[in-house]
């Protein structure tokens, strides 16, 4: 009996050490039993059994192991449940199977294969794709090969990675199926796949009949699902070619979102993203949403329009085919021609703007020609309806030609594509003979001659009248021109160019000094360019001051000045191009805050501290920035930081630290008291500004937006009393407060306290600051910050109107004090 023991011990001891040797694996010596499971390795999956719902049925499922409703996202055994918790998964040479312990059931489910393997073995990856494995085969081989895979077999649920489309070399269709219901996993009634006849396209059925269907990949997006494209959050990619037609997103930060796709029971197709703090799955994108969506709702040549009334119209040119049922809202029949297009006749084509592309499947493509071949070829054939660019990128490129009537059409005003329908001459411009058109252009040339001869002639006179008036402006801005500031300048119509003649299409924001644009310059370099507006509240003076403190300042944590133009009255200043834009556009966006996990946080406030103790300390001549905020921290493709806008900046040689001035300029939330107050500014304005920021980029508030159902205090009066109360954890941005490091927070958080007290004598310096912010030393207890009192808000946030303000969208204002 001793012996006995000794070997169950033994063997119950071996087996313990296998699994503990590799939790997300199972090989052909290994079991899973209902009531066991394994793990990924980085603890996202778990695969086992489960009953959903109020069901009593057992499946063979993966699911989300951190999160705490356990979410099923793929399901082995749909249309077979085991009416008992007898399942056992094992692994063969020829793959997977599932069955009962005594095999009195047969085989519920397997994943066999034609592949023979000699050390086969299961692996759940961190990616939620269960995988079959020849580790055998692995060995010899550095990319790995797959037997088998869960991503080819997707269940209700699109997971980021997964392929979504065809494989044309392996025969494999990637489709998802929704469940019969929340407590029913076996196939549903709606399915999502993609249709690789014309051009691909992907459509919902609900049964043997088309529900909806996505419009056809147009180079960088979807046409038809406005907002589905690349962003902060994930990637889409469509992947195209003789091997492979799929579709996949991947996630930008995988650490710091969990997102999903799903189809649900009633047909719904939804983008998750999980809410930690609430613990809940909230929709981020519904993709298909509104009755415009249902495919073909207005039937051939009709286009629908979801904020109108009736939603469904006529293409121009078009006529409804049964007009009594039109009236009657049965739009099912659609249009048909008011004119019939007769082959060799004089015919052309119409362009409808911002719609979603109509169904594909009667289409064919070429992707090597240019929209005007796109046209011609369109044109010779008298069976072609329609065209349109197949690429809209880089000015649109490739073809789409329609053959047969165009059907599920509808409208986009925003996100919406460009097509060409054919039509007859009637429908068309009206056109004139040759010898008329020739006549025309006689008359229109000589009158235009005329007209540019008057201009030309009273631009000269203007010219020497503006002389004298802009004397004393050239004089100044050839003062900075000749200052050897090493600064290119830049000709006009190379920054028009740059940016489509300063099109709104490249127009990234609107600020005091005027208008921003994205531009790219002929060698393909993209850049910023800000150009001062008529009507704009700054002017000369900023101009000048940014590019005299600019041009003498070098700092990665400070955005680069490449430029300015001074041609034609213009006042323009061309920066690098920061891809992320400003941080305000995350920390303060409910749909952005997410991406933006403490590391990141604490990188940019360490970069912005180098910065400001660059200005404040180690450049030529000591600046004060005056304005620093949010949204004057623009962050590059990398996420770090650089200060900009200098137009308010002001530079002091030698010690000189503080100066008045009577003109305060700023930013409502971010100014010092002695500065708002007393127009006294000095390098401790700015540590009071960079404090006020530093608590907004733990926070996710903004100062003067803060409210609390308790007092009316500000975010930096809440933050001061927290600190007293040692409640310090309730000011913690949700989206961090489970990946950072609470103690970490809590010092950034008494650091900006120090930055905001009241007394300017009291702040640290910035030297002081990078010092405490990159140690564990010891931190003083800040004082009452300024501005430390109860408000009293009115309806709609009223200012007071004894000072002279310019309100911009940040608020910034420019007060006239009495000089002391």
């Amino acid at each position: 009996m001793e012996l006995i023991t000794i070997i169950l011990l033994c063997s119950t001891l071996f087996y313990t050490i296998i699994n503990s040797l590799a939790v997300d694996t199972i090989r052909t010596h290994q079991t899973i039993r209902d009531g066991e499971t394994i793990a990924s390795a980085g603890g996202g999956f778990e695969l086992g059994f489960f009953s959903p719902g109020t069901s009593t049925n057992r499946y063979l499922g993966i699911w989300y192991k951190k999160l705490s409703k356990g979410t099923v996202i793929w399901v082995a055994n749909r249309n077979r449940p085991l009416m008992s918790t007898s399942g056992v998964v094992q692994v063969n040479d020829k793959g997977i199977t599932l069955q009962t312990a005594d095999s009195s059931d047969g085989i519920i489910w397997s994943s066999y294969t034609s592949r023979s393997m000699k050390n086969p073995a299961l692996q759940l990856l961190d990616t939620g794709n269960l995988v079959l494995k020849d580790e055998d085969h692995d060995i010899n081989n550095v990319v790995e090969d797959f037997i088998w895979q869960s991503f080819d077999h997707p269940g209700d649920n699109l997971l980021p990675g997964m392929k979504f489309g065809i494989d044309q070399v392996s025969g494999i269709d990637r489709y998802f199926t929704s469940w019969r219901s929340v407590d029913d996993p076996s196939l549903g009634r709606f399915t999502y796949r993609l249709d690789s006849n014309g051009f691909p396209q992907f459509f919902l059925w609900k049964g043997s009949v088309i529900w909806s269907r996505v419009g056809p990949w147009i180079g960088n997006k979807f046409s038809g699902i406005p907002g589905f494209d690349s962003n902060g959050f994930y990637t889409n990619k469509f992947v195209f070619n003789e091997k492979e037609i799929y579709d996949t997103f991947e996630l930008v930060n995988k650490t710091s979102v969990i997102m999903r796709i799903i189809l649900t029971p009633t047909g719904s197709t939804k983008l998750l993203v999980w809410n930690d703090q609430q613990q809940i799955w909230m929709a981020y994108l519904n993709l298909l949403v509104s009755d415009c969506d249902r495919y073909g709702s207005c039937g051939a040549y009709g286009i629908c329009n979801i904020n109108k009334i009736p939603r469904c119209d006529c293409l121009r040119g078009f006529v409804p085919h049964f007009p009594e049922k039109w009236k009657a809202a049965d739009w099912s029949n659609g249009c048909v021609r008011k004119t019939s297009l007769v082959c060799g006749t004089e015919e052309g084509f119409v362009k409808f703007s911002g719609i979603k592309l109509p169904d594909t499947r009667h289409s064919r493509y070429d992707m090597t020609v240019n929209h005007q071949e796109c046209e011609k070829l369109c044109l010779k054939n008298c069976s072609c309806t329609a065209y349109a660019s197949a690429d809209v990128r880089r000015g649109g490129h490739g073809c789409l030609l329609w053959f047969g009537g165009l059907i599920d059409i509808r409208n986009y005003e925003e996100d919406g594509q460009d097509i060409f329908v054919r039509m007859p001459s009637s429908e068309l411009v009206k056109s004139w003979s040759p010898k008329v058109i020739i006549l025309i252009t006689a008359i229109l040339i000589s009158v235009l001659l005329g007209v540019i001869s008057l201009l030309v002639y009273r631009k000269r006179k203007l010219q020497i009248r503006e002389s004298f008036k802009l004397s004393s402006e050239s004089v100044a801005l050839t003062k900075i021109e000749n200052e050897d500031l090493e600064l290119p300048l830049f000709d006009f119509r190379r920054i028009s160019n740059a940016t489509s003649n300063f099109s709104q299409d490249k127009k990234l924001g609107e600020g005091g000094f005027g208008p921003v644009y994205k531009g790219t310059l002929d060698d393909g370099q993209e850049i910023a360019v800000k150009r001062l507006s008529r009507n704009s509240s700054q002017g000369e003076d900023e101009f000048k001051n940014e590019v005299s403190c600019m041009a003498k300042l070098q700092h990665r944590n400070l955005v680069t000045l490449l430029g300015c133009c001074t041609e034609k009255g213009e006042r323009i200043l061309i920066y690098e191009y920061m891809a992320n834009k400003s941080l305000d556009s995350f920390i303060f966006d409910l749909n952005k805050r997410n991406t933006m996990d403490w590391p990141k946080r604490y990188n940019i406030i360490n970069g912005i501290a180098r910065g400001l103790l660059y200005l404040h300390q180690d450049s030529k001549l000591r600046i004060i920035h005056r304005d620093l905020k949010a949204s004057n921290i623009l962050l590059d493709h990398e996420m770090n930081p650089k200060i900009s806008d200098f137009g308010m900046a002001r530079s002091f040689g030698g010690n000189e630290t503080e100066a008045n001035t009577s003109r305060v300029v700023g930013t409502y939330g971010y100014m010092s008291p002695e500065y708002a107050i007393d127009g006294q500014f000095s390098v401790k304005s700015d540590v009071y500004s960079f404090g006020v920021l530093l608590i907004e980029i733990i926070c996710g508030v903004k100062n003067r937006l803060f409210s609390h159902p308790d007092h009316s205090l500000n975010l930096l009066g809440h933050a001061w009393t927290s600190y007293k109360e040692d409640k310090l954890l309730q000011l913690i941005d949700e989206e961090i407060l489970e990946y950072s490091s609470h103690l970490e927070a809590f010092r950034v958080i008494q650091i900006g306290l120090l930055c905001v007290q009241h007394d300017p004598k009291d702040r640290p310096v910035m030297l002081e600051v990078v010092l405490m912010l990159s140690s564990k030393a010891k931190l003083p207890h800040p004082n009452q910050p300024g501005f430390f009192m109860e408000r009293c808000l009115l309806q709609g946030d009223h200012f007071s109107r004894k000072s002279k303000m310019t309100l911009s969208n940040q608020l910034t204002i420019s007060a006239i004090l009495p000089r002391k």
